[in-house]
């Protein structure tokens, strides 16, 4: 009676979950499929290489959202990467016993959870109304502030992925802590800290809270940080909010372009993710093993 119970249960939680998993499965191929279908059925060079006509007048292309999405996005890059891997270096190599490290390290796992929308605010206080307008360096500023929890928490984790032992074998061969850093533990968990680093940027790529807090919109070609700056997120979100037919067209097709960037990145980051990632911890380990033991020898 148990044996038949338990058979039961299990079929039950199996099917269960098999239906929860294809009904979220469902909706998202029903998402993708439509952003597809819309999305090539409108897709036009011209949306890349011309600006946008006045309103009302049909043709034009997102010119200045391209150009200003690709340097918000870039210097929001430039900004988080470095600060996030450095972060996630101190909190695994350096800030391991310390207390009060390790509450900053779950202050960086709140903030890999907090809503886009909050980290514009602050950068709207902190940037924006000091400076008395809306500019794209702010911008490019709130998205780093966004990526960066992301990237430092993925770091600590796939640095301590690296056996203790390899650190003590290069101490025990003379290195520094950061020659062991930067050429033991690091060179071991650079395809860990990869993936983080592009999901990262595929979270930034599509957000749209806190660019209208920060950079706003600007409808011509704009390059200087210090002003109001297009974007691709925010430009799509006035489109469809518009009243224009081709509008909404325009919309499709460079919601289209967004997300297949994005999935490619994220494509990008589970391939490197799902490598080999013990291949470099074999490769450093038996570089080391092979420096003992000319030591040896020599003594």
């Amino acid at each position: 009676m148990k044996k038949t119970y338990r058979k039961f249960l299990n079929f039950f939680m199996l099917f269960l979950s098999s239906l929860m998993a294809f009904y979220g499965i469902f909706w998202l191929f029903w998402i993708l499929g439509s952003l597809f279908i819309n999305g090539i059925k409108y897709l036009k060079p011209e949306l890349v290489y011309l600006d946008p006509t006045p309103p009302g007048v049909e043709g034009g292309g997102l010119r200045p959202a391209f150009v200003g999405h690709f340097i918000i996005t870039s210097l929001a890059t430039l900004i988080g990467i470095p600060a996030g891997i450095m972060a996630g270096i101190f909190f695994s190599e350096y800030g391991r016993n310390s207390t009060f490290f390790k509450v900053l390290r779950q202050i960086t796992d709140i903030m890999v959870s907090t809503p886009s929308i909050i980290m514009g605010a602050v950068v709207y206080a902190l940037l924006v109304k000091p400076i008395g307008h809306f500019n794209g360096l702010s911008g490019a500023v709130a998205l780093a502030l966004l990526m960066m929890p992301v990237i430092a928490v993925t770091t600590d984790e796939m640095l301590r992925l690296v056996p203790q032992q390899m650190r003590e074998a290069a101490y025990a061969l003379g290195a520094y802590k950061w020659q062991v850093i930067k050429d033991v533990v690091f060179r071991a968990a650079k395809v860990g800290i990869l993936t983080g680093v592009l999901l990262g940027v595929a979270r930034i790529t599509g957000e749209t809270a806190p660019l209208l807090f920060t950079a706003l919109n600007n409808n011509s070609l704009n390059l200087d940080l210090m002003k109001p700056m297009a974007s691709l997120t925010v430009t799509i979100f006035n489109y469809v909010m518009g009243p224009y037919d081709y509008w909404h067209k325009q919309a499709w097709a460079s919601a289209f372009i967004l997300t297949m960037g994005v999935l490619l990145l994220s494509v990008i980051a589970k391939t490197v993710l799902n490598g080999n990632i013990l291949k470099p911890l074999s490769h450093i380990a038996r570089s080391f093993t092979k420096k003992g033991k000319e030591v040896s020898n020599s003594w």
